[in-house]
């Protein structure tokens, strides 16, 4: 899994900012943050 550091981070959420817009950023991070949970959910059984 590649590591990133702390520029690499600001430049993705600088274009997340400007595709999506910063008012859809929280509602998108927490739809994310759901499917990941429902991911590890599922795979432990």
């Amino acid at each position: 899994m590649p590591h990133f550091g702390i520029g690499e981070l600001v430049v993705i959420v600088l274009i997340l900012m400007l595709i999506f817009g910063a008012n859809r950023l929280p509602e998108l991070a927490r739809g994310v943050g759901k499917a990941i949970r429902n991911f590890k959910d599922a795979s432990r059984g």
